[in-house]
């Protein structure tokens, strides 16, 4: 019997084989059974992307939570992951689920749960909800009927996105935005963030504003590779002051200058602490993943704030905002959570609350940008996925882990870090990391340079290390 296990964010499979009508169905009676053990009468919100079969995924979950006596609020049509979770929150639900893979390829789809706090349910609690998964189905989904339980009431229809949107025109001004002398333009990636954008700001520029389960081809993960039709976009049109790129889900971010130059989540984390601390004066610890820029010591401490590195895997970061007082927690691949909203990832709102830092000050991205390197001094990233076979993958980390490494190439190794993955510090602003991936069969390769060519002569250094092991 196929093994349902979650990752670093949620359960992911390839549709029609892991993810099939009855695992879905499996790991929903187990939903089902923590959520009576947990919650004396459950209420539960679902949502989904725009992925194949979203919404007959979404029915099959919704119908079977009913069943079994649990209460179901979900939108009629696609919405975003941050819409469900702060739909949580306000409709004062137990849980919220996302049928969703977030930036993984278009034959992927997954299920994401979220806490009644507004973020990714808590490790623990997932591992219960595991131990439950039985390998038969108490009921088959067939024998369910949808419609009547709609009639009963146990399934009861509302509108997700207004609730996120109205949330959105009250902690932001939304006027200002039309009024502005920049211009901005925002690329959905064909992902689920497209309607609630355009309810909140018709007026900018909207790109792949377009339902399309195969994504063109391209996996609706924000990197640059993946954004070459939106830096084309900004390059041709007249003027575009700054671009606003989030996932399928529309939980990460990635941005744009004037140039369609890519902006990393790097430098969005540190804009964000920038802002959140340099001009509002704003305090909080700052919760980062292990494969974030060092960078965020070096402004932290200009601004005298305590820093935390966490694994990778958003989860990680809300554990620690459920517990303390945190002004921005974010990773790598985009995931960001700042004060003042729920603890949880939200390209939108994090989008919005740049670009109304652009407004308040008048100052371009570029501009806000160069401030942070004032402080920090420059440096590049780079990432590279390497889709290698599990058994030369496995070779690899076996040998990280039994060997001491002390050069790669002529670069020496300053020191090692382990928390999550081989994290090589040739000095204090530079890094080369091995880590498999959570959520896909890859082994992702990282590097920070001082500049952007020594960023990718770093990332060339570490596949040259990998490739010797074929």
């Amino acid at each position: 019997m196929y093994k349902i296990k979650f990752g670093t964010d949620g359960w992911r499979a390839v549709i029609g084989d892991g993810y099939t009508f009855e695992n879905v169905s499996r790991l929903t009676e187990a939903l089902a059974t923590w959520l009576h053990q947990n919650f004396e009468k459950p209420t539960i919100v679902i949502g989904y992307d725009c992925r194949f079969n979203g919404k007959i995924f979404t029915e099959l979950v919704s119908k079977t939570l009913a069943h079994h006596g649990v209460k179901v609020i979900l939108q009629e049509s696609f919405t975003s992951t941050p819409a469900v979770s702060f739909a949580v929150v306000k409709l004062q639900a137990d849980l919220g689920v996302v049928i969703t893979s977030s930036h993984n390829p278009p034959e992927y789809s997954g299920y994401k749960l979220k806490g009644n706090h507004g973020g990714p349910l808590q490790e623990n609690y997932l591992r219960e909800i595991e131990a439950l998964i039985k390998d038969q189905l108490s009921i088959a989904s067939d024998e369910i009927d949808f419609t009547e339980l709609v009639k009963a009431k146990l399934i009861e229809y509302t509108n997700l996105d207004n609730i996120y949107v109205d949330n959105v025109r009250e902690k932001f001004d939304i006027p200002a935005f039309a009024n502005s002398k920049f211009t901005f333009a925002f690329d959905s990636m064909m992902g689920s963030g497209q309607k609630i954008m355009h309810d909140i700001l018709p007026e900018i520029f909207h790109i792949n504003k377009e339902v399309n389960p195969t994504f063109h081809g391209i996996a609706p993960e924000p990197l640059a590779k993946n954004l070459q039709l939106f830096s084309n976009f900004i390059k041709d049109e007249e003027h575009v002051d700054c671009g606003l790129a989030v996932d399928g889900d529309a939980d990460r971010i990635a941005l744009m200058n004037s140039k369609g130059e890519y902006i990393d989540s790097h430098h969005t984390i540190l804009l964000l602490m920038h802002y959140l601390a340099g001009y509002k004066n704003e305090t909080g610890k700052i919760v980062t993943g292990f494969s974030s820029t060092t960078k965020v010591e070096q402004l932290a401490q200009h601004y005298g704030l305590e820093v935390q590195r966490v694994k990778i895997g958003f989860k990680q970061i809300s554990e620690v905002m459920l517990k303390e007082k945190v002004l921005v927690g974010g990773e790598e691949s985009g995931g960001i959570a700042i004060a003042g909203h729920i603890p949880e990832r939200d390209g939108i709102w994090n989008g919005l609350a740049i670009w109304e830092w652009m407004i308040e000050t008048g100052k371009t991205i570029e501009e806000l940008i160069q401030e942070i390197y004032d402080i920090t001094g420059s440096f590049a990233y780079k990432r590279n996925d390497l889709k290698i076979t599990e058994s030369l993958k496995l070779k690899v980390i076996d040998y990280c882990k039994n060997n001491k490494i002390e050069t790669f190439e002529n670069e020496s190794i300053l020191r090692l870090e382990t928390l999550d993955g081989f994290k090589y510090f040739l000095n204090e602003d530079e890094w080369i990391m091995i880590r498999p991936s959570g959520t896909e069969p890859v082994l992702r390769t990282y590097a920070e340079g001082k500049t952007k060519k020594r960023a990718e002569e770093l990332i060339d250094i570490l596949e040259k290390f990998v490739s010797s092991f074929e």
